[in-house]
């Protein structure tokens, strides 16, 4: 039987991928932005989406809405949202600001789970924010689960990903079962001989992007974020199997239905000439002086992905990388593959909520390689599921805040971007683009 695990915070689903291929069942998945369960529910249909935040949840609540009654839950595993992670007062976690992360706590014991796995920025671990962490371990302690210490902060690019991107990671279990290890690098930094030296090479951004086709060659890709197409080269060991090339590239997980000559999440970005210009000047490896957008080394790794704010802050958009060969921002599909992600899983159709979800994700690679060594601590036997799933309604793909809201029931929050409708709001984002392109 596969272990069962829950995902909150879940976002995209990058943590929930990564368990599925160490083995586990993903039940239920909480996520409070609807745009993210829509593209959860696609990705996983399985899966029990629950649109709410975990403050309004207790483990009784997720068992009943994913029909877990009586079921022994494994791992839970998550990230709060950073707040900032508020130092005020005597006690960090007393700050209300910093409840989300109670709230994660209660829920891994109300769920009486064997196992959690508790993951967040690296800047949890320097300065006075370790107190938070002191309290953090305690409250774990108090509710009848230990922690690995010292915890440890885990640079994807050291688990198979070619991007430099470190989560701080804190595992657990019920005290007296066995405490999982954390797992040992397998890939040193693509194109750096320090750090690693007795480690081979991890794939590079040449690796993970250089057999997709130029976005910019299809008219239809200014309309739409898929194309038919054929025009794939040939594919390193990293690319092929995040194009399901290879037999092993399910790993434990469920193999879905999808058609691999469809090339999705590509929507083009139109870019002035002036910064097509500028792009093609830059060096790869360094940064674009006025814009401020990083060049990709095709020989080295990506730097980190980030998210931006959503909607309800702003909707700020972080800027993605320059293409080490094309004068252009890479596209959606390309920051998946340099986050790990395979050509099957699908973002939102709009390049905004797409590079934010990525983002915000976990890489499928390090997660896997997390959620093996609980697989191990748990004392379960991998094994590799029969069933083949359909993936879900790619309209869930294609739906904007206010209609995810309305479809999942959840309070739309304020968002000047998702006021715009249809072609305007295409216009509009595309203008925003290339003006932050331009003035940085």
């Amino acid at each position: 039987m596969r272990p069962i695990g829950i995902d909150l915070f879940s976002g995209a689903g990058g943590l929930s991928l990564g368990f599925e291929q160490a083995g586990f069942d993903v039940k239920a998945a909480v996520e409070i932005d609807p745009v993210h369960c829509a593209v959860h529910e696609f990705n996983f249909p399985e899966t029990t989406v629950i649109p709410a935040s975990v403050a309004e949840l207790s483990g009784d609540d997720i068992r009943q809405r994913a029909g877990l009654e009586g079921t022994q839950i494994d791992c839970v595993f998550g990230g709060a949202p950073c707040q900032g992670f508020s130092l005020i007062g005597h006690r960090a976690l007393d700050d209300p600001r910093n409840k989300l992360v109670l709230d994660f706590v209660r829920l891994v014991h109300e769920l009486d789970a064997k196992s959690f796995v508790f993951e967040n920025v690296k800047g949890l671990t320097v300065g006075k924010h370790k107190t938070f962490l002191k309290e953090l371990v305690q409250a774990f302690d108090r509710v009848g689960y230990e922690c690995r210490t010292p915890w440890q902060v885990l640079n994807a690019a050291h688990y198979g990903t070619p991007q430099s991107r470190e989560r701080f990671i804190l595992m657990g279990v019920k005290k007296g079962k066995t405490l999982p290890e954390y797992p040992k690098p397998t890939t040193n930094i693509a194109g750096r001989k320090e750090g690693y030296p007795e480690l081979t090479f991890g794939p590079s951004c040449a690796d993970a992007i250089g057999d997709l086709p130029d976005a910019d060659t299809f008219e239809t890709l200014k309309r739409t974020d898929e194309v038919r197409t054929t025009r794939l080269g040939e594919p390193s060991d990293y690319a092929a199997e995040l194009r399901c090339l290879k037999n092993d590239a399910w790993h434990y997980g469920y193999v879905r239905e999808w058609d691999p000559n469809v090339l999705t999440s590509s929507a083009r970005t139109e870019h002035t000439e002036i910064s097509q210009r500028r792009f093609g000047q830059t060096d790869e490896g360094t940064v674009e002086p006025i814009s401020r957008f990083f060049k990709l080394p095709q020989d080295g790794v990506s730097n980190t992905l980030r998210a931006g704010t959503d909607g309800a802050r702003g909707a700020f958009t972080s800027p993605r990388p320059i293409h080490y060969r094309h004068a252009r921002c890479v596209t959606v599909r390309e920051m998946a593959r340099l986050h790990g992600f395979p050509d099957w899983f699908r973002f939102n159709a709009t390049k905004w909520h797409g590079a934010r979800q990525i983002g915000n994700a976990v890489p499928p690679p390090l997660a896997r390689a997390i959620a093996t060594q609980i697989v191990q601590a748990l004392d379960v036997e991998p094994t590799r599921p029969n069933e083949t799933l359909a993936l879900g309604d790619p309209e869930l793909l294609t739906l904007d805040l206010s209609q995810a809201s309305a479809r999942f029931g959840i309070a739309r929050p304020p968002s000047k971007r998702d006021r715009k409708s249809g072609a305007k709001k295409r216009k509009q984002e595309e203008i925003e683009e290339e003006l932050r392109v331009a003035y940085g």
